[in-house]
């Protein structure tokens, strides 16, 4: 679990460049994300990004997980092996990549790194660092006047 090409750091440099879009692409479609659905979405058109900012764990919504209202339901054997893998390797040092997170009717969704999020979690971590699109230009814009 210790691909660099996807830390905080090379999120920072991406957004530094404009190139958030290509970095989360390429996250997306890399061993371990293997979220291509997602990346095929958000190419087809074009989003607004805010990122990497340290947003509270509180503030995000998860949609996967074990639970029966998980609108994305992962087998709970399966789940906590990957959690517990994920915390193992944040003990050894492992930076996760930033969370991805929609934002929508002013709720921030978790579209990818649900299981990140929850080993954050559990590791007692009060926030992460979270890369958020938007559909639409004036939401983007509400938000970061809101939030800046």
């Amino acid at each position: 679990m210790s691909d660099t090409r996807f830390d905080l750091r090379s999120a920072q440099r991406a957004a530094d460049r404009d190139e958030v879009a290509l970095w989360v692409g390429e996250l997306l479609a890399s061993p371990g994300s293997d979220n291509e659905i997602l990346a095929a979405a958000l190419a087809l058109k074009k989003h607004w990004w805010i990122g990497p900012v340290e947003i509270p764990l509180e503030d995000l919504v998860r949609l996967a997980g074990p639970e029966d209202d998980a609108l994305v339901p992962i087998d709970d054997d399966v789940w906590e092996d990957d959690i517990s893998t994920m915390e193992e390797s944040v003990e050894e040092g492992w930076e996760p990549p930033p969370l991805l997170a929609e934002h929508q009717d002013g709720r921030l969704l978790l579209q990818d790194g649900n299981h990140r999020y929850e080993a954050l979690s559990r590791g007692g971590a009060p926030s992460a660092w979270v890369l958020i699109y938007f559909d639409d230009e004036t939401s983007y814009h509400e938000y970061r006047t809101a939030h800046h």
